[in-house]
């Protein structure tokens, strides 16, 4: 693949875990195409913003033909971008299941197979996808049957892909976060959501932005679901 600067493709990139993560990988030299509904440009030419809703086709095909327009390869995905709906079962509306079905599968979908297109032709890169704890240790009170049914796709989708493209230089892990300190979560809130991790705390953005560094640099891992979640995957507490 080169000596060439290397280039991160990371969704959901305008604040949180995205924005985290698009701070890091400039951290470490990388060049970075940052996606979301709302992102802006700003003055680091090194940051190709591209806007639009990762759930459009048309919007993910843009994403890597800019990115490789600008910066000429591809050699990470990070699917970020997602949608939490806590609500009972039967509450669920037609909506609410387009919405989350459309953003955290069709999302990770029609990125991830441009950017194997690019990674192919390159002879290598990297997925990572961000899910989710819930979809494998449900936690009585949080109802999460959308976020389980997306997201738990996710997971069983990074080990089929990495069994598919292992022998092509392609690795595709996921991190699997707990409850993270990020501005989708009112600050009154967050005593109660601590107490959904036995170690008794929410993550912190820096957290999950250092378990995706880890698997960035792990060259032998692949199909792994990384847990970050305080806990809550090893079991009831």
């Amino acid at each position: 693949m080169g000596s060439e600067q290397k280039v991160a493709i990371i969704t959901g990139a305008s604040q949180g875990i995205g924005a985290g993560l698009v701070r890091a990988y400039r951290d470490r030299n990388y060049r970075v195409v940052a996606n979301s509904r709302s992102i802006k440009a700003g003055g680091d030419p090194d940051i190709l913003a591209v806007g639009g809703d990762i759930a459009d086709p048309a919007v993910a095909e843009r994403v890597v033909a800019t990115g490789l327009e600008r910066f000429g390869r591809v050699d990470t995905l990070i699917n970020n971008a997602g949608i939490f709906l806590a609500k009972p079962f039967t509450d669920y509306s037609g909506d609410d299941f387009a919405a989350v079905l459309a953003t955290n599968l069709a999302g990770f979908f029609h990125i991830s197979q441009h950017a194997v297109t690019a990674m192919l032709k390159q002879g290598g890169g990297h997925i990572v996808n961000i899910t989710t704890s819930l979809a494998d240790q449900p936690i009585a009170g949080v109802p999460s049957v959308l976020a389980s049914l997306s997201k738990g796709g996710l997971n069983a989708a990074v080990k089929s892909l990495a069994i598919e493209y292992a022998a092509k230089g392609i690795r595709v892990n996921a991190v699997s976060p707990g409850v993270v300190k990020t501005p989708m979560h009112a600050a009154e809130t967050h005593d109660f959501l601590a107490k959904l991790h036995p170690v008794g705390r929410m993550g912190e953005i820096g957290d999950i932005v250092e378990a995706v560094l880890y698997l960035e640099g792990a060259g032998f891992v692949t199909g792994e679901i990384l847990h970050v979640d305080g806990g809550q995957n090893a079991g009831h507490w």
